[in-house]
């Protein structure tokens, strides 16, 4: 491999995670390649309701740091909303107290008890980002292209292949890694949503118990009203189901009676990518070559997505510890 090419960087994945690694090492002056089966539209990151959030991911200790790293970048990014697809919306999780929240919940500003008129029980409200997945991913496409990066349809069969072309490769193959590491405690836990017109909602909700199979969401995106979801664990079907579709709708229409009579724009599927704690690690191969593995997010990939792309892209320097 001549040494034109050390500064190379390939990252295997195109989802929030992959997409959101790859424009940090380029801007670092990595010269990267993202090698995607599939395009980030058609990613489970794409399926999305995208709210900032850590559900369903451990380790506990680093998460809080990662998803308030992002907390950060999302509130500048904010500011563009029509261009980047990240907004600061109001909303209350239901079922939630303060006190049963990590220590991560006291860097939130306005992170506070919902009040009785805001919502009939324990609660707490928030002003967090929600993020319009597909605009998101596209944003962040266009800017690894302005970085220099790119962005290749390779189905990646075993890590030797971009390992025989990078001396560095990262590993953002979400519930891929099952197979492609191999890795069998990835595993996916299937998540269904509902797209509905919006009658008229402008504020997110949201209550799921972190081991329950359904929870209750609604979020408001432009042009829709996004209604939630599952949680089935080791459920690999991607095929909508018509009576869990109606069974969102009624749950979210006991909080919001509104929603019961609004048109269905259609349905959507993703397989989050579980794992017992997410996985960024450092090996190094053979002849100097450097494997930076970074998935098994479950639920939250959008909330850590920056925090773990900057641990990441430290691993790749090798100027972080794996944890």
């Amino acid at each position: 491999m001549d040494e034109a090419r050390d500064s190379d960087v390939i990252v295997v994945g195109s989802g929030v995670i992959g997409l959101t690694t790859a424009v940090l090492l380029a801007e670092q002056g990595r010269r990267v390649r993202v090698w995607s089966r599939e395009p980030a539209e058609r990613t489970t990151s794409a399926v999305a309701g995208a709210l900032w959030w850590p559900y369903r991911i451990e380790p506990a200790r680093s998460v809080g740091d990662w998803s308030l790293q992002s907390l950060s970048v999302y509130e500048e990014l904010a500011a563009r909303a029509d261009e980047t697809g990240v907004r600061m919306v109001d909303g209350v999780h239901g079922e939630t107290r303060l006190d049963d929240l990590g220590p991560w919940a006291a860097r939130v500003a306005g992170l506070r008890t919902a009040s009785r008129g805001e919502y009939d029980g324990p609660g707490v409200w928030a002003r967090l980002p929600l993020i319009d997945m597909p605009v998101h991913l596209r944003w962040l496409r266009e800017r690894l292209a302005r970085a220099g990066g790119t962005v290749e349809a390779r189905t990646v069969e075993s890590l030797a292949d971009p390992l025989a072309e990078a001396r560095c490769v990262v590993n953002c193959s979400g519930i891929g890694a099952r197979t492609l590491v191999p890795d069998a405690s990835v595993r996916p836990v299937r998540g269904q949503l509902v797209l509905v017109e919006n009658p008229g909602v402008r504020t997110w909700f949201a209550s799921a118990a972190a081991t329950a199979h359904t929870s209750t969401y609604f979020f408001p995106q432009p042009g829709r009203l996004v209604l939630g979801g599952t949680a089935q664990e080791d459920d690999w079907s991607l095929e909508p189901d018509p009576a869990v579709a109606d069974a969102i709708v009624k749950r979210c229409a006991q909080v919001r009676p509104e929603i019961a009579g609004a048109r269905v724009l259609g349905h959507r599927v993703g397989l989050r990518p579980a794992r017992p704690a997410v996985r960024i690690e450092r090996e190094l191969r053979g002849d100097g070559r450097v494997l930076v593995h970074n998935y098994g997010h479950g639920g939250a990939g959008v909330t850590v997505a920056w925090g773990c792309a900057q641990e990441a892209a430290r691993l790749a320097d090798g100027t972080a510890a794996s944890s």
